[in-house]
C-alpha cells in the first residue's frame, strides 16, 4: 500500500518511538524499541502500510519511564534516509533552537530528502527540563508568543532574500539563506489553550490536539477554523489516538485494562502533576491535560479518549467519525509498534478508504 495522494483523504501519522518506554507509562510488556535499527525498520513498515507521516519526539531530560531520548532532528533525518516516500516531522523546541539554525538544518535535510521533512514546533510544558538545560522558563502565553515569532522568523529565512526581522525574542538583519528548500516544510504545532489555537490560526499549517471524542474535536475544529478564516488562512487538524486493534472488541478492551492496570502510579502522577500545571497555567485554565484523568495520562496525550479500541471495522468507523468531526490526520501510537503498524495497514486502512469512498458517493448523490 502507498500513501494516499487524494487531498481529501484522511492522512495517517505515527509517533516515532525515539524515546525509551514506548507510548504508555506502564510496566506492561512492549515489543517496541527506541533503537535506530528498530525505528528504521518501523519506518519502512509504516511506509509500506500506507502511513503518510512519522512524528519524532523531543525530550532533553529523563522521566516518566523515558530514561533515554534520541535527538529529534538528527533521528528524523536517519528515518528519511531509510525510506523513499514517508514524510518525517522533526520536533523543534524554541529556546534550545534558534530559527536561523533550524532553517539551515531543515533546508539541508529537505534538499537531501526531496522535501520530505516537516517541523513540529513544541512550545514546551516541562519547567524542570528548561531549568536543567539552562533555558529561561516563560509564562504560558509568552511561550506561545515566542513560538509564533520563531515560526515567522523560520518561514522568513526559508522564503525571503535579505530577510530582516525584529521581534522580542529573535532578530534577523538582511539575511539570505541559500540554497532555499524547493518544498517549504509544513509547520505543525500542538496545544489546546486559547494561545495555542490562536497561534495556529495565524501561522501554522497543522494543529495537533490531544485525544478527544468526535464532539469535542468538532468544537475545537470550529473554533480554530473560524479564527484562521479571520486571517484568510486554512489550518489542517490532526488528532492524537492510541490504537488497540484486535480480532474482537473484548480482546482490545482487555489490552487497555492491562495497560492501565500495570501503570506506574508514581510516574503517571508525576507526569500528571507537571502537565496539569502546564495546562492550568493558561489564563483560561484549559490547556492540554487540564481535565485528564489518571487513565488518560497513562497514554501521554490522552490517546485512549479517541476510542480507537476494538475490531478493525469498529476502529475504521470511529476514524471516519473523527474525519467527519474535522480531522485531517490521525496521529497514532501503538503498544507493539512494528507488528501493530503492519496490522493497521493491512486490516484497518483499507476499511477506512472504503468508508471514505462510500461517504463521498453518498454526498454526491445527495447533491444531485
Amino acid at each position: 500500500m502507498t500513501q494516499s495522494h487524494d487531498t481529501d483523504a484522511l492522512k495517517f501519522a505515527y509517533w516515532v518511538p525515539n524515546v525509551s518506554g514506548g507510548l504508555v507509562i506502564s510496566d506492561i510488556e512492549q515489543r517496541t524499541s527506541h533503537s535506530a535499527e528498530y525505528n528504521r525498520e518501523l519506518a519502512r513498515i509504516a511506509e509500506k502500510a500506507g502511513f503518510d507521516y512519522a512524528l519524532s519526539q523531543i525530550r532533553f531530560t529523563a522521566g516518566y519511564g523515558a530514561d533515554e531520548q534520541h535527538e529529534s532532528v538528527s533521528f528524523s533525518h536517519d528515518l528519511l534516509a531509510a525510506t523513499t516516500s514517508l514524510k518525517v516531522i522533526a520536533a523543534i523546541l524554541p529556546g534550545p533552537w534558534n530559527p536561523a539554525l533550524a532553517a539551515k538544518q531543515i533546508s539541508t535535510i529537505s534538499y537531501l530528502t526531496g522535501g520530505r521533512v516537516a517541523v513540529n514546533v513544541v512550545s514546551g510544558w516541562f519547567r524542570g527540563e528548561f531549568h536543567a538545560i539552562g533555558e529561561h522558563w516563560l509564562d504560558h502565553d509568552e511561550r506561545y508568543r515566542r513560538s509564533e515569532e520563531f515560526i515567522r522568523a523560520f518561514k522568513g529565512a526559508l522564503t525571503e532574500d535579505n530577510f530582516s526581522f525584529r521581534g522580542d525574542f529573535y532578530r534577523f538583519a538582511d539575511y539570505t539563506l541559500k540554497p532555499k528548500p524547493a518544498v517549504l516544510p509544513e509547520i505543525f504545532q500542538g496545544g489546546s489553550s486559547r494561545a495555542a489555537r490562536d497561534m495556529a490560526a495565524r501561522v501554522s499549517d497543522w494543529y495537533f490536539t490531544n485525544g478527544n471524542t468526535p464532539e469535542g474535536l468538532a468544537a475545537q475544529v470550529e473554533d480554530i477554523r473560524g479564527k484562521a478564516a479571520e486571517h484568510s488562512r486554512h489550518v489542517k487538524v490532526g488528532i492524537n489516538a492510541f490504537a488497540v486493534v484486535r480480532d474482537t472488541e473484548e480482546e482490545a478492551r482487555a489490552v487497555v485494562e492491562e495497560i492501565v492496570g500495570k501503570a506506574n502510579p508514581e510516574a503517571v502522577n508525576a507526569f500528571g502533576h507537571e502537565v496539569k500545571n502546564a495546562g492550568k497555567a493558561s489564563p483560561e485554565g484549559e490547556g492540554n491535560w487540564a481535565k485528564s484523568t489518571f487513565s488518560d495520562l497513562v497514554q501521554y496525550n490522552d490517546g485512549f479518549r479517541s476510542n480507537l479500541i476494538g475490531t478493525p471495522l469498529q476502529v475504521a468507523e470511529r476514524i471516519v467519525a473523527l474525519k467527519r468531526a474535522g480531522a485531517d490526520l490521525i496521529l497514532l501510537g501503538f503498544l507493539h509498534f512494528q507488528e501493530e503498524v503492519a496490522y493497521f495497514g493491512e486490516h484497518v486502512l483499507p476499511l477506512v478508504r472504503e468508508l471514505e469512498a462510500e461517504s463521498e458517493a453518498s454526498s454526491r448523490i445527495a447533491a444531485e
